[in-house]
């Protein structure tokens, strides 16, 4: 048995250390090895561009590598597992895909906690989608569009790229604010949608800007809007749904760059302050504009309050349609 005064001795050793432990966070000594950024998609499109963009500047900044882990599968939710259960040291990340605010309402269970099991650390992008139609549809903006529709209740289709997706939303939020019949037309995925689209099988599709600006470009497709609350640098003619007649209306996807909780503070300050640094860039800035991308920043708080918005609106959506995963 140690006397009493020896055992104090120790406790107040013990603390110290773990001060000390806590204390190297702000003083620098993050990171002192690789960090892994999960990315819940196959490598390839808006999630994975922004990560690897992201990740190769601030290896560049810390001299530490930064490695995109992608792991695919339901819905996105395996990898925002994955990083769930990670130990909170500030070297496993996650940047889950779109539908992370949208699953918590499609499915009845998940391995995690939206809100509860990450500690936000900042937005990164978004990107919003474009508003097609076959040029055939006697259409020239959002208003026309209604109006056609309110004439022939479900004469008209919309293309659906998947259940639940931001393409599925928009649609169905349109058809709300506006009060019309859409017939929903599901597609496994956003190509063979498009392709559709083309052939006049469908009349309109929430596409990404990437996938539709060139056949947009080729007079194959007609754009009506963005779907953005502002118009976006690369489109800067091109009206958003919310100034053509449905205020209010705002559709993005967007990409956040989160930590297991517990992360230390110092941590995710040490990454916020960095990587808004990137964003900022005028070269990153350019680069995700090229792929569609609007450049995020902000603070944590802000991406915090606004996942709980996003949950919020999407939860009331899905409730009110009945949509299903599928």
């Amino acid at each position: 048995m140690y006397p009493s005064r020896e055992l104090a001795r120790i406790a107040v050793a013990v603390l110290c250390v773990g001060f000390a432990a806590g204390d190297s966070y702000a003083q620098g000594e993050y990171p002192h090895k690789s960090i892994r950024i999960v990315v819940p998609v196959a490598a390839g499109g808006g999630t994975d561009y922004t990560a690897r963009l992201i990740g190769q500047k601030l290896g560049e900044a810390w001299g530490q590598s930064v490695i995109v882990d992608n792991r695919p599968g339901a819905a996105g939710n395996l990898g925002v597992e994955i990083a769930a259960k990670a130990q909170p040291d500030g070297y496993t990340l996650v940047m889950p895909i779109t539908s992370f605010p949208i699953n918590p309402s499609l499915y009845a269970k998940l391995p995690f906690d939206t809100v509860k099991d990450f500690a936000p650390v900042v937005l990164a992008a978004s990107a919003p989608l474009l508003l097609v139609v076959n040029p055939g549809v006697p259409a020239q903006s959002v208003k026309d569009l209604i109006a056609l529709a309110k004439a022939k209740p479900g004469a008209m289709n919309y293309a659906n790229s998947g259940s639940g997706t931001t393409a599925h939303l928009a649609s169905e939020l349109l058809k709300r604010m506006a009060g019309v019949e859409i017939v929903n037309v599901p597609y496994k995925g956003g190509g063979p949608a498009v392709i559709d689209l083309i052939a006049g099988h469908v009349q309109m599709f929430f596409s990404t800007i990437p996938a539709a600006l060139q056949q947009v470009k080729a007079g194959k497709l007609r754009a009506l809007a963005v779907t953005s609350s502002k118009r976006v640098p690369e489109l800067p003619d091109m009206p958003t749904v919310a100034e053509s007649g449905l205020p209010g209306f705002e559709v993005v996807g967007w990409f956040g760059l989160f930590a297991p909780t517990g992360t230390p503070n110092p941590v995710i300050g040490k990454l916020n302050a960095e990587i808004n640094k990137i964003l900022n860039a005028p070269e990153s800035r350019e680069r995700l504009s090229g792929h569609g991308l609007v450049p995020g920043g902000g603070t944590p708080q802000e991406l915090r309050q606004f996942l709980q918005a996003e949950i919020a609106k999407w939860s009331k959506l899905i409730r009110e349609t009945g949509i299903r995963a599928e």
